[in-house]
């Protein structure tokens, strides 16, 4: 992997206009995008559509063509990981709707979804879980989304967010702790 800085320094060039600085972050990225992609189709179905690939390039396209300042090489896969999980529960939901003949219908967290193994069914609960987290307290529902959908370290959610890694590992313990719950209660 190379150096976070030698990504950083082309993410700023980048984002001044330099396309050749995006041709030569590309190589340098993918093998982490895929990675994230990896991770977050853990818990899918192996009979899944959308593959990781397909993933890692949907996001890809969508990340060149967003108007962001990057901060950093870990602000850069946060927002990757944020946009291969939103496409994911994209992807679930339009699977949902086709199955129920287009008509989109809330999916609850029980013990039959559990037990049924249905993946696309835990990771909308999973989605309603952290919007409601989101509601209460966005910063948490934002470190979760880094460490477990972006694979951030607790060295690089300091330097995206800024807060000790105390008050990260508080944090994250609290916000695992309320999903545990709020899922148990579905």
């Amino acid at each position: 992997m190379p150096e976070p800085v030698e990504i950083t320094q082309l993410l700023n060039r980048w984002s001044n206009g330099d396309q050749q600085a995006g041709d030569d972050l590309t190589p340098l990225v993918y093998a982490e995008l895929q990675k994230i992609a990896r991770r977050l189709f853990r818990s899918e179905q192996h009979s899944h559509t959308l593959q990781p690939t397909a993933l890692v390039h949907e996001a890809y396209v969508k990340l060149i063509n967003v108007n962001v300042t990057w901060q950093d090489r870990a602000h850069f896969f946060s927002l990757a990981a944020r946009m291969m999980r939103r496409l994911l529960v994209n992807h679930a939901n339009a699977q949902k709707a086709a199955k129920r003949g287009g008509e989109a219908l809330k999916v609850t967290f029980n013990e039959a979804s559990v037990s049924s193994g249905n993946p696309e069914a835990e990771l909308l609960d999973l989605e309603e879980a952290l919007q409601a987290l989101s509601e209460l307290d966005a910063r948490k529902a934002e470190l979760i989304e880094l460490q477990y959908f972006g694979g951030l370290s607790f060295r690089e959610m300091e330097e995206v967010t800024g807060l000790s890694s105390s008050t990260l590992d508080r944090d994250l313990r609290m916000a695992r702790a309320w999903l545990k719950d709020y899922l148990g209660k579905k």
